[in-house]
Parts: structure tokens; sequence; C-alpha cells
């Protein structure tokens, strides 16, 4: 913990942001790390009973999926399962604003990254360029510098290539963390996909299933009126 410490003093000011990125980056990792452990340890089960259940009860698929709901899939399957007999078009837009928002939660932490990326090699450089600065300023080339001065020159130099090495070593490690966290959710979008159409299949199913009641209830007081004054002209007629 010393020699770091060090470093971070022989880079400069430059080095306060880089390690405060560095810190941001880790923090990011590890969150995104536990959320999508959390995830996917549970996602598979969670579909397997909800579509298995879907297809002969969906009130019972809806109480699986909402005893899930501290999961990205579980809330996606409980939206549409959660509404009162919606269409087939309502159940499929309530999937699919279901999938924008949790897409957008698996999103988290991406913005950070990539700044991260961008600046970090930046501020490498910029601590790179005022410590050579500062070097030079204090070498007298024209005095004819002892080799106690050239050697402390030399010193100066490596000192300041320091804050290039944390940057670049900063923005690696995000960009690393960056791509496994773009893989996961390009997976999670199929999968989310697959998993909602073959729920809406479920539904429709249901929809169109036939039904044959024994007579066909009036939708309003005004065809139930309808429906007594046919009967009753019709009994006249005999």
């Amino acid at each position: 913990m010393a020699a770091f410490f060090d470093l971070v003093v022989k880079g400069g000011p430059v080095m306060i942001p880089v390690v405060g990125f560095s810190v941001a980056t880790i923090a990011c990792g590890l969150e995104r790390t536990w959320f999508w452990y959390r995830f996917l340890s549970q996602e598979d089960r969670v579909v397997h009973d909800v579509l298995e259940v879907a297809q002969f009860d969906l009130e019972r698929a809806r109480d699986i999926a909402e005893m899930s709901q501290d999961i990205p899939i579980g809330r996606f399957l409980l939206a549409p399962l959660k509404l009162r007999q919606p269409t087939p078009e309502t159940f499929r837009l309530a999937m699919e604003g279901a999938g924008d928002k949790e897409f957008a939660q698996m999103r988290k932490g991406d913005k950070l990254l990539e700044t991260t990326v961008a600046v970090a090699p930046l501020l490498g450089l910029l601590g790179t360029v005022t410590g050579l600065i500062a070097t030079f300023g204090n070498l007298n080339i024209g005095g004819g510098g002892t080799a106690e001065q050239t050697t402390q020159a030399a010193a100066g130099i490596g000192e300041a290539l320091i804050t290039t090495a944390a940057g670049m070593i900063v923005a690696i490690i995000a960009l690393l963390i960056f791509r496994a966290l773009v893989t996961l959710q390009a997976q999670q979008i199929d999968y989310f996909s697959e998993v909602g159409t073959e729920l809406e299949l479920i539904y429709r199913q249901y929809w169109d299933e036939p039904t044959a009641p024994d007579y066909e209830t009036p939708t309003s007081y005004e065809a139930a009126a309808n429906e007594s004054a046919s009967y009753l002209l019709a009994g006249k007629g005999e």
C-alpha cells in the first residue's frame, strides 16, 4: 500500500483524477458483477416455471412472476400478466415497455466506463507532459550539467511517465469490463425477445380459444332493451 501511495505522489496532481477513475471503475465492475450474478443464476428457473404454468393457468403464472420481481426477467414477465384480459396487442406492448425499462437498467454504468476509457489515457498524457515540462525547466542544459543532474533528469522523466502508464492501465480495465457488459446485454436482449414471443403465443391461444356460452350477454342497457323488444314483438306476432 505504501508503494502505491509513493507512485501516486510521484505522478503528480494529475494522478488524483486517474485514481478517482480507477476507484469508480472497480466499484462499477463489482456492482455489475453482483447484479449479473443474481440475475443469471435465477432467470432460467423463473422463465421455466412461468412458461410451464402459463400453459394451464395464467393466474398462477402471474403469481410466480410476482414472487420474482427482484430480478429483471420476473418484472418483464409480470408486466403483461398483471393486466386484466388485455388484447394480444396490449399484451405485447406491455412486454415491450417492460423490456425497454429493464434494458436501460442493464446498461447502468456504461456511460461511466465509456468516459473512463476515453479520458483516463488523456489524463495520463497530460500528467506526462506537465512532468516533462517541470523536469526540463529544472535542467540546466546551457550551464553544462553534471552527471548527477543528468541522472536526476532521467529519474524525473521516468516519474513523469507514471501517469501515462496509470491512465492506460485504468482505461484497459474499464474497456474489458465494458465489453463484457455489452456482450451480456446483447445476449439478454435476444433472450428476452425469445421468452416474450413464447409467452405471447401462449396468451394468444387463450385469446383465440372459442367459447360457446348458452346465451350472449348484452353488452349495454341499449342492447338489452332491443333484445326484450324483439322478444315481445315476436310473441304478439304469434
